[in-house]
């Protein structure tokens, strides 16, 4: 009888912790940024933007500067969580993204 070998692996990739949910491992392990704990769960746009300021500011990690590690990280968490949010969560996202750039003096976008 002829021996039968392993089966080879079709991927060297390591399996994935967060299966499907790959995004929620980008968020948490990021390099750019520490994020606080529920930081996109607040009820207030100013609370989410200060909370995301002062992870980017905190970082060591990061390659750009803090106000482009925070936009990154906001506008990465809302395309990837985009079907699963609520309209009354985006909005308060979005308008977090205008919160982030008031604390870091940059212009607003105009609608």
């Amino acid at each position: 009888m002829a021996k039968r070998r392993a089966p080879s692996p079709k991927s060297k990739r390591k399996p994935s912790t967060a299966g499907k949910r790959w995004s929620a491992s980008v968020t948490r392990d990021s390099n750019a940024l520490d994020l606080e704990e529920g930081v996109f769960r607040h009820d207030s746009a100013k609370a989410v933007a200060r909370s995301l300021k002062r992870s980017a500011d905190a970082s060591r990690r990061r390659k750009s500067d803090p106000f482009r590690s925070a936009m990154s990280m906001l506008t990465f968490y809302i395309n990837r969580a985009g079907k699963n949010l609520s309209s009354s969560r985006v909005r308060i996202l979005q308008q977090a993204k205008d919160e982030l750039r008031a604390l870091y003096h940059r212009p607003r976008r105009s609608a």
